[in-house]
């Protein structure tokens, strides 16, 4: 249409009379739909917007309009509603034929006509319209066709008005969402053909078999292609995903490049290790017992020119869905940060991001998506925004979604934290590469949360093995009779003369090609004997590490911890307490939160960084570490860590939110992704982990043995019995020591200032070791000031951590001992005490068995051997009988007592509840426990 070519200034100049009446016929019907019209058209359209046949016509339309101000205030409204309402009325479910409340967005509940809307500029309806529109009706067809279409947005509730403003001008303006090139639009469909075809594949091939299948949100393969793509262009080094198992296979296969033999290999329960590719792109980590093909992770590095471009991860999740959230935010945290040099690690947030990938009846349902959310705003764990998607199936197992959530949308949790949600129809591919688009230029913007609400359907049951029409017979009667999104898209291909059915057939042809020479190629079942055990570097235990620190050097580290600015005015009673630990070296008198400065400082001059959190950790719950010190007059923070002589390494400390689960989540996964450094969660009060049991049950304690997944990270627990209540006593020891095995963690409950010293370095110096793995401790409360725990400097710089340590002054006559008392943590200081009103001692001694776990079989029987007339073995704890350690230890200690000697329990009753609420019934168990420890 060479005659469409008009001026530069006014392409429209000419048409006169019938021809320019049937251009703002067709353009009417642009406006209802673009692809509706002649190409030539719609580019002129695009470009120039109304047909205005002089330059006048906006200001006549102004002129005319100004009379009546509240006409314009009401269309200025109806536009507003528009941008509020419109998702309510969009095509955004792939199984309903008809928009939901079409009406809702009439003029006419505005009190407006069409004249009305007709007689008014388009700027009064909005001001980032793309070309020129010639009214104010033109622009409301345009924004109810943006706001109520297949892609529909929310962001009314976003409360700065810049980040608003920047979203409706990029939705208005259409600014990140182009025109797909015939090549992108195949190369889309290609992929959706990959997605199909694979997992038709699995269904034909594994009959029956769990697999937990994308079909009805296969668009999330394009959709993650397009924000990685994305990401990396705008310079990300490192992407991290958490998803749960729906779609999971596939996203390993297609995203994370997993080959296909090893998937096959997984599902015919034949060897797979050898079919990891030889290049080093793929990364894969193995367990000795293993976990289902379904939660299973993977690295991968995209590579161009050979050059290192990306790397993709994407974390080992157990069935707990929602729980891997936070630990891939503190994968992404551990990526961003340079802790290389003192002070708080230097942090981008370009160089990573998370992907978080969740499920529609999950979402809203477990507290612990609140609980990351909460987090991604917070100083100690933002990440400059993680893009979540919502691979929303419309049902949970066979729950639908209105027994599953009390809100219109499933993503409706999302906005009481301040982020952006978009609603996709899962069959309309391009739709979902534009919310693709606009997740990552606001993620790269605002460094904030983005969520994409992709609406899709479940192809089969929650499992291949379910009949969902039992159940839902409705919904899966439509959803039999709904054409795949290949199909769909194909044929909208084929419309616009992109693809041909050859050439659709046979991409499917090839691909189903490629799946079989995979499946030929995965090794036969072979009967043999499958390898349960741990590796020898786990089974034989952490190594001998020197744990020493010379005495001139722990002098100095001390004089440079209690340095701080000239200027800086530190509260004066705490000035006081802490200028008592110049002489505290010299007085052994070093207590708890000293001997930790001292270990910190050592640690962090020999270049292992350290990351500290939890609530309150930065003073510490009982007022002992003040490791950030504030200014009485300025309010200024300062830490003696980040400037001692010789720091090599970043310190970093946070006070946590009130959260358990999504906190020690995120330092787990930060310590995963970076092992080198040593990272300590530190509950209020111990028991308060009970909030973060899957994360310590999936993933901290029976990670490495699933996954091959080795984690270094340090719990410090609050536990011991005086008189604070149930709620106030126990960290629940008896969890930590019923989950022991495998030497899968240390758990330790000590009583000397000097062995925690010992035990952080130790816990340091194995971190890149084969042989590391968690540590938990029963930190102490009353103990962290308790003269009888404090310790002296040379405590410190000789000697190491004592699994058992012997109680000072007795056995000194070994053939009197009859009685041989084993205890651990704070109730051997009570005991101590409890001597001074014992006269004869001769015929006891007591064992403090400071490491539970590995339990120190050897230590003890030695001791034993120096006692030959011990006739009871005696274990003594403040716990009830059913909790604590002697569950743990009772069949190890008859394993180690001699023919003649009995092993016996001293302490609580069995009990439902942990402790006494009341402070004198605490006083008055307390005092019959020790009592009965020393009577023969």
């Amino acid at each position: 249409m060479t005659s469409l070519n008009g001026s530069p200034q006014n392409p429209w100049g000419e048409f006169h009379g019938p021809n320019i009446g049937y251009i703002m016929e067709m353009y009417d019907l642009y406006l209802e739909d673009p692809g509706s019209v002649d190409p030539a058209l719609k580019e002129l359209f695009d470009k120039w917007g109304p047909p205005f046949v002089d330059g006048t016509a906006e200001e006549r339309k102004i002129e005319a309009a100004e009379g009546n101000w509240e006409k314009i205030l009401l269309a200025s409204k109806y536009a507003d509603y528009i941008r509020s309402f419109g998702h309510l009325a969009g095509n955004i479910n792939p199984l309903e034929t008809e928009k939901k409340q079409a009406d809702l967005l009439d003029e006419g509940k505005f009190q407006l006509t069409e004249a009305d809307l007709r007689a008014m500029p388009a700027s009064v309806i909005s001001a980032n319209l793309p070309g020129r529109f010639s009214n104010a009706l033109e622009a409301v067809r345009y924004l109810k066709r943006i706001y109520s279409g297949k892609i529909t947005y929310e962001f009314d509730h976003i409360q700065r008005a810049e980040e608003k403003d920047w979203l409706y001008g990029m939705v208005e303006s259409g600014r990140f969402h182009p025109e797909l090139t015939p090549e992108k639009k195949k190369a889309v469909y290609q992929r959706l053909t990959e997605v199909e075809a694979f997992e038709q594949f699995l269904h034909r091939t594994f009959v029956g078999q769990k697999r937990f299948s994308i079909e009805g949100v296969d668009t999330l393969i394009p959709l993650l292609d397009e924000i990685i793509s994305e990401s990396v262009k705008g310079g990300t080094k490192n992407i991290n995903i958490g998803m749960a198992h729906r779609g999971r296979l596939n996203v390993l296969a297609h995203v994370l490049g997993k080959p296909y033999e090893m998937i096959f290999a997984e599902f015919s329960h034949a060897p797979n290790k050898e079919l990891v590719p030889s290049e080093g792109s793929i990364g894969i980590t193995f367990g000795w017992t293993g976990d289902v093909k379904y939660h299973l992770g993977l690295d991968r590095r995209l590579m161009e020119n050979q050059t290192v471009r990306a790397r993709i991860t994407l974390a080992n999740n157990p069935s707990h869905l929602e729980y891997v959230n936070p630990v891939v935010c503190g994968y992404t945290r551990a990526a961003q940060e340079d802790r290389t040099m003192p002070g708080y690690p230097k942090q981008d947030v370009q160089r990573s991001f998370s992907i978080l990938i969740h499920g529609d009846a999950a979402f809203p349902g477990q507290g612990v998506v609140a609980e990351t959310l909460n987090l991604s705003r917070l100083r100690g764990y933002q990440t400059g925004g993680t893009i979540h998607i919502i691979a929303n199936n419309m049902i949970g197992f066979t729950t639908e979604s209105e027994d599953s959530r009390s809100t219109l949308y499933a993503s409706d949790l999302a906005k009481g934290f301040d982020i952006p949600v978009v609603h996709v129809n899962a069959d309309d591919p391009e739709a979902v590469i534009a919310a693709a688009r606009l997740a990552v230029l606001y993620r790269q913007t605002f460094k904030k949360d983005f969520l994409i609400d992709l609406i899709g359907y479940r192809r089969y049951g929650h499992n291949e093995m379910d009949e969902p029409m039992a159940t839902n017979p409705l919904m899966y009667r439509t959803i039999h009779n709904h054409p795949t999104v290949r199909e769909l898209y194909g044929k909208k291909l084929m419309e616009e003369g992109i693809l041909t059915p050859e050439t659709a057939d046979r991409y499917y042809k090839e691909v189903e090609k490629k799946l079989k020479t995979a499946y030929d190629r995965v090794p036969k079942p072979r009967e043999e004997k499958i390898d349960l055990d741990p590796p020898k570097c786990v089974e034989n235990g952490i190594p001998e590490v020197d744990t020493t620190v010379p005495k001139e050097e722990l002098v100095k580290l001390n004089e440079e911890l209690l340095e701080w600015p000239q200027g800086f005015q530190v509260f004066q009673k705490l000035e006081r307490i802490l200028k008592r630990r110049s002489g505290a070296l010299k007085e052994n008198k070093i207590d708890w939160a000293h001997a930790e400065a001292l270990a910190f400082a050592t640690i962090l001059k020999e270049g292992i960084p350290i990351r500290l959190t939890g609530q309150d950790s930065e003073r510490g719950t009982f007022a002992q570490r003040h490791l950030v010190l504030h200014d009485v007059n300025s309010g200024k923070t300062f830490s003696p860590l980040h400037y001692i002589a010789g720091g090599k390494a970043s310190f970093a400390i946070h006070n946590s939110p009130l959260s358990e689960v999504s906190v020690l989540g995120f330092e787990y996964g930060y310590n995963v992704y970076a092992p080198e450094t040593l990272v300590l969660w530190e509950a209020q009060f111990g028991d308060f982990a009970n909030s973060a049991q899957v994360i310590i049950d999936q993933f901290i304690s029976s990670g490495r043995a699933k996954w091959g997944q080795k984690s270094g990270l340090v719990m410090l627990l609050p536990h011991g019995y005086e008189g604070q209540g149930p709620e106030h006593s126990s960290a629940r020891l008896e969890r930590y020591l019923s989950l022991a095995a495998e030497n899968n963690w240390t758990v330790a409950n000590m009583t000397k200032s000097s062995q925690y010293f010992h035990i952080l370095r130790r816990q340091a110096k194995i971190l890149l070791k084969e042989e590391v793995r968690p540590l938990v401790i029963m930190a102490p409360k009353s103990l962290l000031r308790h003269p009888l725990a404090m310790s002296g400097l040379e405590d410190l710089s000789e000697g190491k951590f004592h699994p058992v340590l012997p109680q000072p002054g007795l056995g000194t006559e070994p053939e009197k001992v009859r009685r041989l008392i084993l205890c651990s943590g704070k109730i051997a200081i009570d005991l101590a005490e409890k001597l001074e009103e014992i006269e004869d001692k001769s015929w006891f001694h007591i064992l403090r068995v400071e490491e539970l776990y590995p339990f120190p079989m050897k230590e003890i029987a030695r001791f034993l051997e120096q006692y030959p007339n011990v006739k009871e073995m005696v274990w003594v704890q403040e716990e009830p009988k059913n909790m604590g350690a002697w569950n743990f230890v009772e069949p190890r200690l008859n394993v180690l007592a001699k023919d003649g000697v009995d092993v016996v329990y001293v302490g609580r009753r069995r009990r439902s509840s942990t402790a006494e609420g009341d402070p004198l019934a605490h006083k008055m168990e307390q005092t019959r426990i020790l009592q009965e420890a020393f009577t023969k």
